[in-house]
């Protein structure tokens, strides 16, 4: 019995053998992809779920500024030709900018997806991991897909489950890396968050967060002390560099 799925790849046939079936995935495929193409297993992850996939991945959660932004995907609708515009497909912290926004309109148009941000005030009253958690759950359960609970499976980037998700779900180490929809979940969410930034930037430019992001380098520390904090600043990441302060202060 042939137990190939759709893209060529075979899960329980040992390296040499899925090499051997490059030439034919191509042929198959008629394109330059082949089954060692991270592309193709990315999608090879998810069609292995057995179900409809929704990814879901964050953007911020380590930034000591601005929102934290979730986004979920599903390929509702899978093609060579998606596939093939979706070659650079990767986490999105290892895909440069110019393929990022090339990603991006990619997988607006042709997925349903949603993205949630969770401002700076419900992050330093929820914490960030419960935060991050939350617009996680937010964006998919936004995602509208006419299917079954029973026949979907949501795929959460990171080593936690999304509490009172009333659908299956696993946690995926390095899922952005692992799973297309995840990491197309990445794309979108660094992509409108580095938007969000860049607006953030022109009312603050003293900071430097459009080369910082928002996360505490050398840089943005030393603004920090010279013009004090923004009101965008999640002041509990703060704590420890106010703390080091006051102590070298005594001296």
């Amino acid at each position: 019995m042939d137990t190939r799925n759709k893209f060529g790849h075979e899960p329980m046939c040992d390296e040499k053998l899925i090499k051997s079936r490059n030439k034919k995935a191509s042929r198959k495929l008629k394109t330059k992809l082949t089954v060692d193409s991270p592309v193709i297993q990315l999608f090879t992850f998810d069609y292995n779920q057995k179900r409809t996939v929704i990814g879901t991945d964050e953007a911020g959660r380590g930034s000591a500024v601005g929102a934290v932004f979730a986004s979920a995907v599903c390929f509702n609708k899978r093609s060579k030709e998606l596939i093939e515009s979706l070659v650079n497909l990767n986490d999105s912290k290892k895909v440069s900018k110019k393929h990022r926004e090339e990603l991006y309109e990619i997988i607006k148009n042709e997925t349903v997806n949603s993205t949630v941000a969770i401002d700076v005030e419900e992050i330093e009253r929820m914490n960030i991991l419960y935060a991050s958690l939350t617009a996680m759950k937010m964006a998919v359960e936004d995602v509208e897909i006419n299917i079954d609970y029973d026949k979907l499976m949501v795929l959460v980037d990171g080593s936690f489950q999304i509490r009172d998700l009333p659908f299956s779900q696993k946690y995926v180490i390095k899922g952005d890396g692992r799973s297309a929809s995840i990491a197309a979940a990445s794309i979108i969410a660094k992509v409108e968050r580095d938007r969000y930034m860049k607006e953030l930037h022109e009312k603050y430019p003293q900071y430097g967060w459009d080369k910082n992001n928002g996360y505490l380098t050398k840089e943005h520390l030393e603004a920090i002390d010279k013009y004090g904090l923004s009101p965008y600043h999640r002041k509990t990441y703060l704590e420890k560099h106010f703390a080091k302060q006051e102590q070298l202060n005594l001296f």
